[in-house]
């Protein structure tokens, strides 16, 4: 625009610098209308910082700046919170157990419970693991706890039975009803269960055949209640969504089970490939279902009545990471409204127990993460007004906000996930550098689903238990098993592909306005957005053509 009182040009659009002073919405408007060549001023005026002497702020656009940096103060609380986790790990990992005393009288008797819904293409699997594990026969008992409403219930029946009858002492149990879910199953699978121990996989888990012999001797200590294994993966090379997957989980696992369980501070079972003692499921008050996160619920409960929790790094459990965007998403909306409906459930009484104050402050930390994913919503908002605004700000202002912002939230991601990776592979961990980027947009493609997860959990509202398709993939390419197992996704791509449109739009922006240091942000919003969207419109799309084919040769 360029000014009638001075001559300056800003943005192509005739304006006045005080008498009729843009605010931002306006010259919005006024961008939209008239754009100029994006190449031929991409360098020019990057540092020109006329209006930063004379532009003040308005109300208008103090009513955009302080919840947009407010949003960003909390995100970057929850990014110095990784740098503490790296710390933490850094100064504690020695006092992660390593052995136990041995049970030298007489092992404890096991139970091994394998929950299980409409799971026709892993079963055969897990079965076969299960019934591997290297353990006397005497005191080992497995629990198939089947929930189907599919094939999968006639099919695993059988299967057990041929088990039993190859002499494995092998229980079969199916609900005709899915009251409580998981939880459910397991609290009723307890009624029947014979061990002292309790060893959960689910379906998509491969135990190790010495699994018991190198956790069930750390239950020496009468005061251990869990044992959890780290997790790892049958299908991390499957594609870039799987590599990705395993990055996260592994700053989980490597990092923060890590940081928490070498510190003495509360962690939690992760629902799968652990041990939990028997008289400690029932001192904490059973399995509950309040939540979606029953594992995380328990923990918490367990702790608080002063159960030790031990994590073992080094024994890792194999499974199958989800491969398509959408089964990734709806996984970690469970996990995210889960873990939120646990933060509600008991926090209070975390924050009022006789605990000290570092043990409170990371059980805050690790049940509130997801509110984070609400307040992307709520950034995404704000960026393109708050951009408009700042313009007139000048660089030097916002170099000096921004960059403490940026290295509290961004390059913390970073470091949390590249540290996890170089623990886990010290020769060729730098490989993970190029995950870097899908990784941020990984997270990204999180932001709608999550963010409805978190608000259903602060509204109250219950949803039903979404099982995750899993399919018996190696790290092989090869064709995804049937659709009947797919949820649909519904609006959710649509809205992701519209959400990443308007980053486009800012990218423009961005350009046009010489505001260089947003742009690998914004794009990287892009990036994610449609990632989320178009994969999963695609692979819906394969699927539709799959079925009408499906179809066509049936009717012929």
């Amino acid at each position: 625009m360029r000014c009638f009182d001075c001559g300056l040009t800003v943005l192509g659009v005739p304006a006045r610098c005080e008498a009729e002073r843009m605010t931002p919405l306006n010259t919005l408007f006024a961008w939209l209308l008239v754009q100029p060549s994006i190449g031929s001023r991409l360098m020019t005026g990057l540092f020109d910082d006329t209006f930063a002497g004379i532009y003040r702020l308005s109300t208008f656009d103090w009513a955009l700046l302080i919840p947009y940096f407010g949003t960003l103060f909390v995100l970057s609380i929850y990014g110095v919170h990784r740098y503490e986790t790296i710390r933490r790990y850094r100064k504690f990992k020695k006092n992660l157990p390593k052995d136990a005393p041995c049970f030298y009288e007489s092992l404890p008797r096991v139970t091994i419970q394998l929950p299980l819904y409409n799971e026709r293409f892993v079963v055969d699997r897990l079965l076969e693991g299960a019934s591997r594990i290297d353990y006397p026969h005497h005191l080992l008992q497995i629990q198939v706890l089947d929930d189907s409403t599919d094939d999968t219930h006639p099919y695993t029946e059988r299967l057990c039975n041929e088990y039993k009858a190859a002499g494995v002492r092998i229980e079969y149990r199916h609900r005709t009803n899915r009251r409580g879910y998981k939880a459910g199953a397991l609290q009723e699978g307890l009624e029947t269960a014979t061990g002292e121990l309790i060893a959960i996989f689910d379906a998509d888990f491969v135990p190790p055949p010495d699994f018991l012999h190198r956790t069930v001797h750390f239950f020496t200590d009468p005061e251990t209640g869990v044992v959890q294994t780290r997790w790892s993966y049958l299908n991390k090379e499957f594609n870039i969504l799987t590599q990705v997957e395993a990055m996260l989980l592994d700053g989980h696992f490597v990092l923060e089970h890590g940081a928490r369980c070498g510190s003495g501070l509360f962690f939690n079972f992760n629902g799968t490939a652990g041990v939990l003692r028997r008289s400690m499921i029932d001192d904490a008050g059973g399995w509950q279902h309040e939540t979606l996160t029953e594992d995380s619920d328990l923990s918490y409960r367990a702790q608080l009545k002063g159960w030790r929790f031990v994590y073992l790094p080094m024994l890792d459990c194999p499974s199958e990471l989800p491969v398509e965007t959408y089964s990734f998403q709806v996984q970690q909306a469970r996990w995210a409204k889960g873990l939120t409906q646990v933060a509600m459930k008991l926090l209070p009484r975390i924050l009022k127990a006789d605990l000290p104050l570092k043990v409170k402050i990371e059980a805050f930390m690790h049940l509130t993460p997801n509110i984070s994913y609400p307040l992307m919503i709520l950034v995404s908002m704000l960026v393109l007004p708050v951009m408009i605004v700042r313009f007139y700000m000048g660089v030097f202002q916002m170099v000096t906000i921004d960059l403490p912002l940026i290295i509290a939230s961004f390059w913390s991601i970073s470091a949390f996930y590249l540290y996890a990776q170089r623990e886990l592979y010290p020769k060729s961990w730098w490989k993970s550098i190029a995950f870097l980027p899908m990784l941020m947009a990984a997270g990204v493609a999180l932001t709608v689903s999550n963010s409805k997860g978190v608000i259903e959990a602060l509204l109250g509202i219950k949803t039903s238990f979404a099982r995750t398709a899993k399919y018996a993939l190696g790290s092989q390419k090869v064709k995804v098993a049937p659709t009947a197992y797919r949820r649909r996704s519904g609006a959710l791509p649509w809205i992701e592909i519209a959400i990443g449109a308007y980053f486009v739009l800012m990218v423009d922006f961005a350009i046009d306005t010489y505001n260089f240091f947003a742009i690998p942000f914004l794009v990287l919003f892009v990036c994610g957005y449609w990632w989320a969207g178009f994969s999963t419109l695609y692979q819906e799309y394969r699927d539709k053509l799959a079925w009408q084919r499906a179809r066509k040769l049936a009717e012929a």
